[in-house]
């Protein structure tokens, strides 16, 4: 063999063998990385894990914080606010009932003809309506003089199917998804407003009362019956089709419920108890805390970043994976604001997935050298495309893989890491909905209903009725809540309890709470 040929070979071994060193470099370095990416994963699911033990703590504080904020304005993070709801809905209500839904850029309205028993709603239609910007910051009589106008709009076009008594006023249900102090059934003072509004002289004014003015000025004669929120709506509807329906949950874009109280029941209630013995408590138990909840590093920063954040002691790079009992006691009692909405409602567990997967990407390079600019965007990844990845069942995963380019400008993943990500789905998902699960045990052990419980002979029904987009359309969700309730009873106390989808009560709700508090019913009755 000549020099030259000699030397061709020695360089050609040369770089093979350099070529061979880069492989195993970049084999070693995509392994540490895919390792660390693990790390980071069994972490998560270590701080997420809700074991039986610890679910039945979080429904026994959840009863203890109940029966504090039962006993005293301010005496629990869970205001269980008295609605002044005292008749539910029957099934037997007749006539014609309207109402009216503000809680956003749009609001509805609605009637519902009432048939009875026989009948129930015989024929309902309803109308949206944008709220122009301009009266989303304008005067108070602006903003409710347009609603006004517009329900008035609503009853001019009436069709002959829908029957009001001769001499009859008409009432209405009003749903006012902002925040209220209750005064009576029909009465409420703003406390302040959200959702973009900023509306000059209307806090601490009487909500009912500014829009019967308005009412009143477009020559109207309607009367607004019942001031309630969504879940009490969602309550009443539920009762309206089945009377053993005894508590509501909201699991949408947030969270909440409320549930019958025996009025007694009440020491902060100061005023003379209702006839039916029963008050419907609006719970508000987004802001429901426990040292028992499982807390992540994600969750802090989530809540130190979100617009109603918890007080902030500690720095937004201290680890929540600590294992210092004790700063997780502190934290989990006195600085997270909304916690339990955070960990369990619509609004979130995308987001939580975000930062999750944020942390992978920058610590062990999920997705490449550079950190995807996308994947830096709060709030860009939604429940809703978090569970059409958690639901993908295909072979490849294509729908995550869709979704992580679509949303995330994340191209060419590889099967391995979309099924990462379909974990760090689900073990989010899953915590969310035993936790809410956790969080309905305490409701149902407050209210004497988590045994079985027998009329004579016949096992009395208990019924909750569940709304939300988040229970309807994440079916991996639901069933996880479902079965986790039924692992939490045990198989007897299981049999008696039912979840019912209860849809609109802000809507249909409000009206069929219009008619359980008309002002005609005595007259009914006698």
């Amino acid at each position: 063999m000549g020099k030259v040929a000699v030397g061709a070979a020695v360089v050609c071994a040369a770089a093979a063998c350099a070529v061979a060193a880069l492989v195993v470099r970049h084999r070693m370095r995509s392994s540490g990385r895919w390792a660390r990416a693990m790390e980071i994963l069994k972490e998560l699911e270590e701080n997420c894990a809700t074991p039986i033990g610890k679910l039945r703590q979080v429904a026994d504080a959840m009863t203890v914080e109940m029966l504090a904020g039962l006993a005293s304005e301010g005496g629990s993070k869970l205001k269980m606010l008295i609605s002044y709801v005292d008749n539910l809905p029957k099934g037997d209500e007749t006539g014609l009932f309207y109402a009216l839904d503000l809680g956003g850029t749009n609001f509805r309205v609605l009637r519902v003809q009432l048939g009875g028993k026989g009948g129930r709603v015989v024929k309902q239609e309803f109308e949206e309506v944008s709220i122009p910007p301009n009266l989303m910051v304008g005067s108070s009589s602006e903003l409710f003089d347009f609603i006004a106008a517009a329900l008035a709009k609503f009853v001019a076009s009436e069709g002959e199917e829908f029957h009001l008594p001769v001499g009859r006023q008409r009432e209405l249900g009003f749903t006012f998804s902002f925040p209220v102090k209750q005064t009576s059934i029909s009465s409420g003072t703003l406390i302040k407003w959200t959702k973009g509004f900023a509306i000059n002289g209307t806090v601490g004014e009487d909500v009912v009362a500014e829009l019967t003015k308005a009412i009143e000025r477009q020559g109207l004669d309607m009367r607004v019956t019942a001031l309630v929120n969504d879940t009490i709506g969602t309550l009443a509807g539920g009762r309206y089709y089945d009377n053993d329906v005894v508590a509501a949950v909201i699991l949408g874009t947030g969270t909440n419920a409320a549930y019958v109280e025996h009025a007694q029941a009440i020491p902060k209630w100061h005023g003379l108890l209702p006839k039916s013995g029963k008050m419907v408590i609006n719970m508000e138990w987004g802001n429901f805390r426990s040292s028992h909840l499982p807390i992540t590093e994600y969750d802090q920063a989530l809540d130190a970043e979100s617009l109603n954040p918890g007080e902030q002691v500690f720095s937004s790079s201290t680890s929540l994976s600590t294992k210092n009992w004790l700063f997780r006691l502190i934290c989990n009692l006195f600085f997270y604001s909304q916690i339990f909405e955070k960990l369990i409602s619509g609004m979130y567990l995308g987001e939580i997935v975000r930062r999750v997967l944020l942390k992978m990407a920058e610590e062990a390079a999920l997705f490449g050298d550079s950190i995807p600019p996308k994947l830096e965007v709060q709030f860009i990844l939604r429940t809703p495309d978090m569970s059409a990845m958690h639901h993908d069942t295909s072979s490849d995963l294509r729908v995550v893989g869709t979704k992580l380019k679509d949303i995330l400008g994340i191209s060419n993943t590889s099967l391995k890491t979309r099924k990462l990500v379909v974990k760090v789905c689900d073990i989010i998902a899953k915590r969310g909905a035993r936790l809410a699960a956790a969080g309905i045990l305490g409701v149902l052990k407050k209210q004497g209903r988590d045994t079985a419980l027998r009329d004579g002979s016949d096992m009395q029904r208990t019924v909750i009725a569940m709304d939300g987009g988040l229970y309807e359309h994440y079916t991996i969700f639901s069933n996880c809540l479902e079965t986790t309730l039924r692992e939490m009873l045990g198989e007897e106390a299981t049999a008696s309890i039912v979840i019912k989808l209860a849809s609109d009560g802000s809507g249909i709700g409000a009206a069929l709470l219009a008619a359980s508090h008309s002002q005609y019913l005595e007259l009914e009755e006698s």
